[in-house]
């Protein structure tokens, strides 16, 4: 299913659809129907149904008949009837048995289904079509300065032109009543088409817009939500929710429809949680209700003047608050349970992929940066050591530094004296530190001959 089936040579993307059919929002499967019984073969003498389910841009989906009988497959671009006059293009979303399902639940009898469809979208009709969507963007931004310019309290958010270009429907969101006939004329003189304004509402407008929600997938009504219930804040009250604005709401600026979501599972675990026990009368003081785990059926209690909690389980409870109805105090709430911290198992996998975690960079870093800071710390805290070689390395000759102007001057020790003259042949070097010398042979030798012939010349 998908844009895959177009026969059509100009192409059959939806507007704002760039990936041929990949893409969700505002794209070829946004709000899309899996057609479950195509792979069953139908009768012989069956008759298909005469009704097809077409959809245009923004979800919006519509129901044709189809009097020749052209066999048309999803993802087509067909030419379609239109209620004010002209044609419209739109892309074939269900086809068969499926569409009289669709129907029963939309609750739309068959003899409600006037408008039909004329033919396979040709050539011709695609490029007029797609010349229509590409006006959308800079009508919407004319007519919204064409709002301002009234003062309108009104924010356009979409334009949607009509197949054969003659008709454009502007839906915008308002908190009130708008009166818009002067916007109307003078857009008609702008743009030279017939408008039609309609309002919706902000739920509707973040469906036909789309988005990434706060979970970091798309918007729920923007991919398969289809009907729009009431969201209270008492869905939060339930579910132990902060009642903060900020965080309960979504895109839209209303409450999160999620949060009807697990409704159904906490008004079930709620039957057993009993009511109007803020308070339970002790000889040790009056406990006050701090926190309700109502999946493990706990209710943590605490004292006056006492930061501990106490968790009781509820029928401790239901047996306390009896017994304070008929006027008994008990001596302190007695059974206590015994909270078990077990440690998190570590879960032994194998990482097929062969990606690491998504810190690992950031850890990374982090121990480089602790062993620098080791480091430091230990150079330090180390003694001043001699300048002699290290135990194992060879011995080397190593530069004492030079003192710095005003310092001190660095005690020497004396060297023993040695006695004048010549130094014998063959004695022993006993400097260890005293690096050899070792005499170049081509040096040597320009040195003997020197000596040489200047011993001729004295004799």
């Amino acid at each position: 299913m998908g844009c895959g089936s177009c026969s059509t040579g100009g192409g059959c993307s939806p507007a704002g659809c760039k990936s041929n059919g990949s893409c969700l929002t505002n794209g070829c499967s946004k709000l899309d129907v899996y057609d479950w019984l195509s792979h069953m073969d139908m009768p012989t003498n069956y008759k298909p149904f005469g009704i097809i389910e077409v959809k245009f841009k923004g979800s919006r989906k519509e129901f044709y008949l189809n009097p020749d009988n052209i066999y048309l497959e999803a993802g087509e671009l067909v030419v379609v009837e239109t209620t004010t006059g002209g044609y419209d293009v739109g892309h074939v979303s269900i086809t068969g048995e499926l569409v009289r399902m669709q129907m029963v639940k939309r609750r739309v009898k068959e003899e409600e289904v006037a408008k039909k469809i004329y033919r396979k979208a040709t050539v011709a009709d695609v490029e007029k079509w797609k010349a229509a969507k590409d006006l959308e963007w800079e009508t919407m931004h004319k007519s919204r300065t064409l709002a301002l310019e009234l003062n309108l309290s009104m924010k356009l958010s979409d334009v949607d032109y009509q197949g054969d270009k003659t008709k454009a429907t502007f839906y915008y969101t308002a908190e009130g009543r708008v009166d818009f006939r002067e916007l109307i004329k003078k857009m008609a003189e702008t743009f030279r088409i017939r408008i039609e304004m309609r309002q919706i509402g902000m739920r509707q407008e973040a469906s036909r817009l789309g988005g990434i929600g706060s979970c970091g997938r798309e918007l729920c009504c923007s991919t398969w939500l289809t009907d729009f219930k009431t969201v209270s804040t008492s869905a939060a009250r339930y579910q132990n929710l902060s009642l903060n604005t900020l965080k309960l709401a979504g895109q839209c600026g209303k409450l999160k429809c999620c949060l009807n979501y697990e409704l159904d599972t906490y008004m079930d675990a709620l039957k057993y949680i009993p009511d109007n026990v803020n308070v339970l009368k002790t000889e040790k003081g009056d406990a006050r209700l701090q926190k309700t785990d109502i999946f493990k059926k706990l209710m943590w209690f605490s004292y006056p003047r006492e930061e501990s909690w106490i968790p009781l389980p509820l029928t401790r409870v239901k047996e306390i608050q009896q017994m304070n109805r008929e006027g008994i105090i008990p001596a302190d709430l007695g059974e206590v349970v015994e909270l078990e911290n077990k440690p998190a198992k570590a879960l032994d996998y194998e990482n097929v992929v062969g990606q690491d975690s998504l810190t690992r960079l950031d850890e990374r870093s982090r121990n480089n940066n602790n062993n620098n800071k080791k480091k430091k710390t230990n150079n330090r805290n180390k003694p001043n050591r001699p300048n002699g070689p290290a135990d194992g390395q060879p011995q080397q000759m190593q530069q004492q530094p030079r003192p710095e102007a005003g310092a001190a001057p660095r005690p020497q020790t004396p060297r023993p004296p040695q006695a004048a003259g010549p130094r014998p042949e063959g004695a022993a070097n006993n400097n260890p530190n005293r690096k050899k010398f070792r005499p170049n042979k081509n040096n040597q030798n320009r040195n003997d001959g020197n000596r040489g012939g200047q011993q001729d010349k004295k004799e």
